[in-house]
């Protein structure tokens, strides 16, 4: 697999909480883990925009658990020896300018303990090809002259490249997302709306129950309950698609609670959920193979498309419960078509065949959010995604 370096630039706009997670160290397999979630000011329950905190704990020392592949890590063909690193690259672009397969570059990374914070990786920064004990490996070989300057003791993380473009990840905040079963019915819900309304919108206000926090100005995003989400596999309830229905800010505390809605793209109901509006994606993390084999399946897109292509964000039936952690990279296989047999009878069903790879950046449970880094083919809502070959 080969990208193209400039087809995955996208401008840099993150949260030093989000550039909190620092990139592994020397040919690891890092645990992956993210800086403090925003969590539901409600309940103690976690909803599919709320990891369990179990997943998430960074450890108070990091140490890298070293998992060494047994081949040498094939290199992309006409790769350089050395790269200067641009504003606006993420890793990937990074990792699949010097590698045909670039989940493998947590295989290859080699730190320079002299340079201030050597896991993460700056613009102006130059990276090198060397071999080590005959193996390749990447380093830093130049540091840029910001963070060489005196000042660069105070990190700026704010000028950290991310893994994936915040960009193509802003969909999963915007066009709604998905409510796991067990939690949807714990958050806080549009009891009434103020007024002589049935319905409410941008300059109403409605009366919401389960709101615990009472400090004026919290934000909350407004989601409608849409139709629910079965587990093709087993048919198996899993959650309910959440239909973006607006924003708004708390004007008082108490049971019931006083929102102001502030911006609406459709009429809140009775029976609305209220989630956070802000919830913290982690981009600084090594791509890598999942730690365990997976085996499942995409289950929906988030912008309700029938065909999934490039920089899509997909959920999938799979989460921590099996094994998956930020980071992960999942191929794609298209499900074959099932077709007449007009010459020996009856009907058969096609090969399945490679159609893309998937990052994920948002983990729970029992699912996973992922982007589409690459589709040779036209991706679909049941195609399964395995471990890359």
């Amino acid at each position: 697999m080969s990208l193209s370096n400039t087809s995955l630039k996208s401008s840099l706009r993150l949260t030093a909480a989000t550039l909190a997670l620092s990139l592994a160290g020397c040919g690891a397999n890092p645990p992956a883990y993210e800086s403090s979630q925003a969590t539901p000011a409600s309940t103690s329950g976690s909803t599919s925009l709320e990891p369990t905190q179990s997943s998430y704990s960074a450890p108070a020392a990091y140490e890298p658990v070293v998992e060494r592949i047994s081949e040498p890590v094939p290199l992309a063909a006409g790769h350089p020896n050395e790269y200067v690193v641009q504003v606006g690259d993420t890793l990937w672009d990074i990792a699949a300018t010097f590698l045909k397969d670039p989940w493998y570059w947590p295989e290859i990374w080699y730190v320079n303990p002299d340079i201030v914070n050597p896991h993460l990786i700056y613009p102006g920064d130059v990276l090198g090809l060397v071999y080590i004990d005959g193996q390749p490996r990447i380093t830093n070989v130049r540091a840029s002259t910001y963070r060489m300057s005196p000042q660069a003791r105070v990190t700026p993380l704010t000028e950290a490249i991310s893994s994936i473009p915040y960009e193509d990840v802003a969909a999963f905040l915007s066009s709604g997302v998905i409510l796991e079963k067990d939690q949807a019915d714990a958050l806080p819900y549009l009891l009434e709306t103020r007024g002589d309304h049935l319905i409410a919108s941008a300059g109403n206000e409605i009366y919401v129950r389960g709101i615990t926090q009472d400090t004026p100005g919290v934000r909350f995003s407004v989601v409608h309950i849409g139709d629910p989400l079965y587990d093709p596999d087993d048919n198996r309830l899993i959650g309910y698609q959440g239909i973006s229905v607006g924003d708004g800010r708390l004007r008082r505390g108490g049971d019931p609670a006083t929102v102001a809605l502030t911006d609406t793209s459709m009429e809140a109901k009775p029976g609305d959920r209220l989630l956070p509006e802000e919830v913290d994606i982690p981009l600084n993390f090594f791509p890598r193979t999942p730690s365990s084999p997976v085996d499942g399946r995409i289950v929906s897109v988030v912008g309700g498309v029938t065909q999934i292509g490039q920089y899509m964000v997909v959920v999938m039936n799979r989460g921590a419960n099996d094994g998956l952690s930020v980071g992960d990279v999942l191929t794609v296989f298209q499900t074959g078509e099932v077709v007449n047999d007009r010459f020996g009878g009856g009907t058969v069903r096609l090969p399945e065949e490679e159609a893309g790879t998937v990052m994920l950046f948002k983990t729970y449970d029992r699912i996973s959010y992922g982007l589409v880094m690459e589709a040779t083919q036209a991706i679909h809502v049941h195609d399964t995604v395995r471990n890359p070959l």
